[in-house]
């Protein structure tokens, strides 16, 4: 990683809702280190600031696809971006989503709005590589059909099952409707034999993880992002502190065992 940042081309644009967007950056000159799934970045908007943003695409040219909901001053600036504006990149930076523990295992993928982005390259890792797995089972929330990220890409996750809900149906809307949670009922999968992996809102982090709990799977074999909760990606400035974790060293993918009391006490 750098502590520098490193000058990236927006080369491409891709709308997914009304307020969020995935963007396509490539190296101008030199090329970060290879990035995993479940990864973040700094990313930097001269001028504005920088924010970290987990890495939705790792393409095999050294560039990356990032989804990023403009909801603030940087990731406003960085939503508004066009081909050809340059940006700073620096990283990777914190843990990864660990596909080696599951082999052989029963895959269950579980997304909450736009947590989806950090879980993206990691479906299509185990979808390249179908061999080294069981069943993947791929359970997406949204708040309603409108905010659902990659609607071209979904169709083709479903390896032997892809679910979605919606918590506000509109018209002309057939799915399911309710928490992500109730596609379990679905999924064809071993809980003892499962690896999860989970990231959105807190909330539903904590029902999803209880509920895969109940059902059997072990509690270290769901892994969390707590992705949310990064800041500066030194480990300095304490914003990112869960308990004694400092999850831009420690995280932001945690198995459940261990970031279950923490998130508890958040509860409270």
């Amino acid at each position: 990683m750098t502590a520098v940042p490193l000058p990236y081309r927006v080369v491409d644009t891709r709308p997914e809702t009304a307020d969020t967007v995935t963007i396509r950056l490539e190296p101008v000159h030199e090329t970060l280190p290879s990035f995993a799934p479940g990864q973040f970045a700094m990313v930097y908007a001269f001028g504005v600031g920088e924010i970290p943003v987990s890495v939705a695409g790792i393409l095999p040219d050294g560039g990356l696809l990032h989804t990023i909901r403009g909801v603030g001053a940087v990731s406003g600036a960085l939503y508004a971006l066009r081909p050809g504006a340059t940006v700073g990149m620096r990283g990777p930076f914190g843990t990864s989503w660990d596909l080696p523990l599951a082999a052989g295992d029963d895959l269950l993928v579980v997304a909450g709005g736009i947590g989806l982005a950090p879980l993206r390259p990691l479906v299509l890792a185990a979808l390249a590589a179908p061999q080294a797995h069981g069943r993947l089972n791929v359970l997406v929330g949204a708040r309603s059909p409108e905010d659902l990220l990659y609607r071209d890409e979904l169709d083709g996750w479903a390896r032997p099952y892809r679910g979605v809900a919606v918590d506000r149906p509109s018209a002309g809307w057939k799915g399911r409707v309710g928490v992500v949670t109730t596609l379990l009922d679905e999924a064809p999968f071993t809980p003892a034999e499962t690896t999860a992996f989970v990231c959105g809102p807190e909330v539903m982090i904590r029902a999803t993880a209880r509920e895969l709990l109940h059902r059997g799977v072990r509690p270290d074999r769901v892994l969390v992002s707590l992705e949310r909760n990064m800041r500066c990606a030194t480990a300095h400035c304490g914003h990112c502190q869960l308990g004694p974790l400092l999850l831009c060293r420690d995280g932001p993918v945690v198995g459940y065992d261990r970031a279950e009391p923490l998130l508890a006490v958040r509860e409270l």
